[in-house]
């Protein structure tokens, strides 16, 4: 009897679970759309990666790390030396914009940020996933 009071439990966890974690439907336009979107960001972002308004000293993010490379997103959040523990890379991210641009540090959520990311990261499309990896 407790054997199959569990498969009754279990069932209707199983199934709520299902149910809840369906996908929501979308279509190619919808695709095309939210490719679109990043892209834009992407192409912010590249703006923002060359602009010597990021920092007080006419020093860009370009001049250490041309077209993105040298950062490594795929291996966030990982331990940074300079700051003595793990971080993700929008963190590090301000670390440089304090540091050798001289400027003021973005917020998490600050569209130039967010589009930092989208080009920093797309820069290293394809490449797999290795957090903590130095």
């Amino acid at each position: 009897m407790a054997k199959s009071k569990f498969a009754a439990v279990a069932a209707s966890i199983v199934g709520a679970w299902a149910f809840s974690a369906s996908a929501d439907e979308f279509t190619e336009e919808d695709l095309a759309l939210w490719q679109a979107e990043y892209m834009a960001a992407v192409d912010v972002g590249r703006g923002v990666f060359t602009d010597p308004a990021l920092g007080t000293n006419g020093v860009v993010c370009a001049q250490c790390h041309p077209n993105g490379s040298n950062i490594h997103p795929e291996t966030y959040p990982k331990f940074q030396k300079q700051l003595g523990q793990v971080v993700p890379l929008w963190v590090m991210i301000n670390w440089c914009i304090r540091n050798p641009l001289e400027g003021e540090e973005l917020a998490a959520d600050d569209p130039r940020m967010i589009a930092l990311l989208a080009y920093i990261t797309h820069e290293r499309r394809g490449v797999a996933l290795e957090p903590g990896k130095h």
